[in-house]
């Protein structure tokens, strides 16, 4: 569902989105969950949402800004990625940029394949947090 900017919306619209926000501060009042997370989109254990650290030229470059780049999983979102490294690292994120990379077209004998392709995510550290499994610089 697209979300439209609240000057482009219609009053249909603004009322709905209204009645969704009361149930939803009436529930919270209650103590109702009203959103569930089916087990087939949840992550039980953070390291399922980091694949691997990725190992490049460009990502070395990065570790000066206080930025790590991890390849993840590809339905993880920006959320689960941020808790993910803030439980496994014990360092404190201030944002998560990602990027879905598209597969290299290869060519072979019989015609055309694909590599598959990958979702990565750029996080950003805290002043002072430091990830040592990439051996960055020491300071």
């Amino acid at each position: 569902m697209a979300i439209r900017h609240p000057a482009i919306a219609s009053k249909a619209a603004k009322a709905a989105k209204a009645a969704r926000v009361a149930k939803a501060r009436r529930h919270a009042a209650e103590g109702k969950n009203t959103v569930e997370t089916p087990l087939s989109k949840s992550f039980t254990d953070p390291r399922d949402v980091l694949v691997k650290p990725v190992v490049s030229e460009k990502s070395y470059a990065l570790l000066d800004e206080n930025k790590y780049t991890f390849i993840v999983a590809p339905g993880a979102n920006k959320t689960q990625i941020k808790q993910a490294v803030q439980a496994v690292f014990d360092v404190k994120v201030t944002g998560v940029n990602t990027i879905n990379r598209q597969g290299k077209r290869k060519r072979t004998k019989t015609g055309f394949g694909q590599r598959a392709g990958s979702k990565r995510a750029i996080v950003t550290l805290a002043e002072g947090d430091r990830i040592d499994i990439f051996g960055g610089p020491t300071a």
